[in-house]
């Protein structure tokens, strides 16, 4: 038995700017840390030599790849040609919740295949092959962030260049100010899953046509860029007002990014003393994260939100990695 681990991702800063209808013309840029909260696949021989057995929210058992109802294992079981297989999958957190959990899952998978089929595969290579999958293969209207996120794991800086190339670069401060960074974090769930293809297409269209959107998606860049200095220069605080203006700049790209019950919460979460925040995600449901420097006003930020459950979390630094070999 194998056991793979891919963490999902927070997004804080850049969004949007990873979708291929923008960072092919204008270049891209996030800042995003991966927590510890993850996606699990394990993988065994399975009894029956002649079949492939997939357990995830149901249970598949063909012969044939092509018989696969579930269009990820699908077109990654397709690359390797195995049988006599039995995988299953689990998270910490479910499906659509803005936390980048369909990348993670391709990546622990990609991950967990290259391993059993006994191929190398660097980090990169996992994450890019996440995102041809994804993106185009199976045609969906995503970015690039989840896929790179969820295979480096970390605070880091990614930058989508035209040609399609990724540039992976670690956010460096002092200790005590990634543990400030921790600990000033709060994540809400509102309750709500979502489908994030929907929106992300109509924001895909808008970014290939909308000068407005366009010109919204070049400022978030722009934070993202005065973000990834403020964190170097040891100035956490930052990351509130940067998630504030932020946020509403998101919002502007596309309808159903926001709604409001959502605005309610935010608004309620600012009032009681957060700096900033942002919804999760494509938008329309899932987490709200909020930036609170005190635990008096993380306190009156939890009494003002009583009607969502919190979430506590911690930051991840492995990334996608194997956690079993038998």
């Amino acid at each position: 038995m194998i056991i793979s681990r891919a963490p999902f991702r927070v997004s804080f800063c850049g969004g949007g700017s990873d979708i291929p209808s923008f960072y092919e013309k204008y270049g891209g840029c996030v800042i995003s840390t991966t927590i510890k909260k993850y996606c699990y696949l394990a993988i065994n021989p399975a009894f029956n030599k002649e079949s492939i057995t997939l357990k995830y929210s149901k249970t598949e058992i063909v012969e044939d790849v092509e018989k696969i109802e579930h269009r990820i294992f699908k077109q990654v079981l397709k690359d390797f040609g195995n049988k006599g297989i039995e995988i299953t999958s689990m998270a910490d957190i479910p499906s659509g919740t803005g936390l980048g959990s369909s990348s993670s899952f391709t990546v622990a998978l990609l991950k967990l295949m290259y391993t059993w089929n006994e191929q190398a595969a660097s980090t990169y290579k996992v994450a890019k092959r996440a995102c041809e999958i994804e993106i185009n293969e199976l045609g969906n209207p995503i970015g690039k962030q989840d896929q790179f996120a969820s295979a480096f794991g970390g605070l880091r800086y990614y930058e989508f260049c035209p040609d399609g190339f990724v540039k992976v670069e670690p956010i460096i401060m002092k200790k005590e100010s990634f543990a400030k960074l921790e600990k000033n974090l709060m994540m809400f769930y509102t309750g709500e899953v979502r489908d994030a293809n929907n929106i992300l297409a109509k924001e895909t269209k808008n970014l290939a046509t909308d000068e407005d959107k366009i010109e919204a998606t070049k400022k978030l860049c722009e934070m993202t860029k005065r973000l990834k200095a403020e964190f170097e220069n040891n100035n956490v605080d930052a990351l509130g007002p940067i998630l504030k203006e932020g946020w509403e700049l998101k919002k502007s790209l596309a309808n159903g990014i926001s709604n409001p019950l959502i605005d309610e919460a935010y608004e309620k979460a600012i009032e009681a003393g957060a700096s900033g925040g942002k919804l999760l995600g494509a938008g329309g449901g899932g987490f709200l994260l909020f930036y609170v420097e005190s635990e008096e006003k993380k306190e009156a930020v939890r009494k003002a939100l009583s009607n969502l459950k919190e979430m506590p979390f911690e930051l991840d630094q492995a990334g996608c990695s194997i956690i079993f070999m038998e």
